[in-house]
């Protein structure tokens, strides 16, 4: 499951951005192991928002889902790979107080093997991108 670094926490209400490093498969294809991440904390969060929250039974562990829909107690939480595991179908609703905040951008790193002047171009096309909501009917996004 993606796991973001205690140091990107937010230290205070004078910074309501953080970055933040993804690791782990659960939000593969919308996030990959290595991406950055612009968290916005304290924004609100509807359905559909990729989010960082604390982990319900390790709360020293930040881990990144999409927030699929409201219910009592908080929020339902899915990983965008449905193989890896680590969301609310295996531990339940999160409490609206373990959500820290709204990812508002995703922004891939130059690889080591992009020295080409065309990987290069590739990358600078692709490498930052917005985080916008999924709202749609998939499957996995209704919460079960």
């Amino acid at each position: 499951m993606p796991e973001l670094p205690q140091d990107t926490e937010r230290g205070g209400a004078a910074a309501p951005f953080g970055l933040a490093e993804v690791t782990g498969p659960s939000m593969v294809p919308t996030l990959q192991h290595g991406d950055r991440l612009l968290v916005q904390y304290g924004a609100r969060v509807r359905p559909g928002d990729v989010i960082v929250l604390r982990h319900p039974f390790q709360q020293d562990l930040l881990v990144v889902k999409r927030a699929a829909e409201r219910r009592e107690g908080g929020w339902w939480v899915l990983g965008d790979n449905a193989y890896a595991g680590g969301d609310s179908t295996d531990y339940g609703t999160v409490p609206d107080e373990l959500i820290l905040g709204r990812a508002r951008l995703r922004y891939r790193p130059l690889k080591p093997d992009q020295r080409s002047p065309l990987a290069v171009v590739r990358w600078a096309l692709s490498a930052a991108r917005p985080l916008s909501p999924v709202r749609s009917a998939s499957r996995r996004l209704r919460a079960r």
